[in-house]
């Protein structure tokens, strides 16, 4: 069973509605970075061009990544030193008492058990 982001179960029509959309945006972006390409080919001389496809490529790739993840509702930071998932402190949680800390051992039962929590 396949679950959509809000967490409501989706049938056969949905995910086939969805791949259908997946692919008709991947067969998009193929087609702007191919001609993006193409037009950089045609203008510029070889090695100058090969720079400046490649650095394209690169910046396009960043930008549908980010497009994808506001889709998906990552928040806010996207980037290569902030990607946004997961950006949040971990709280650690004693496992004998429960008591929330950040150290090595517990400071209420002196415990070096813990786990992680959100």
């Amino acid at each position: 069973m396949y679950y959509c982001v809000s967490g409501a179960p989706l049938s056969k029509e949905h995910l086939s509605i969805y791949n259908k959309q997946f692919l008709l945006n991947q067969l998009i972006w193929m087609g702007i970075s191919l001609g993006i390409s193409i037009t950089i080919s045609i203008t510029l001389p070889f090695p100058i061009s090969l720079v400046v496809i490649i650095g394209i490529f690169i910046l396009l790739s960043g930008y549908m990544r980010k497009v994808m993840m506001k889709r998906m509702g990552a928040g806010k930071g996207l980037g290569i030193f902030n990607p946004g998932i997961g950006s949040g402190k971990l709280k650690y949680y004693c496992m004998t008492c429960g008591e929330e800390h950040n150290q090595l051992a517990c400071p209420k039962c002196g415990s070096k058990m813990k786990t992680v929590g959100t």
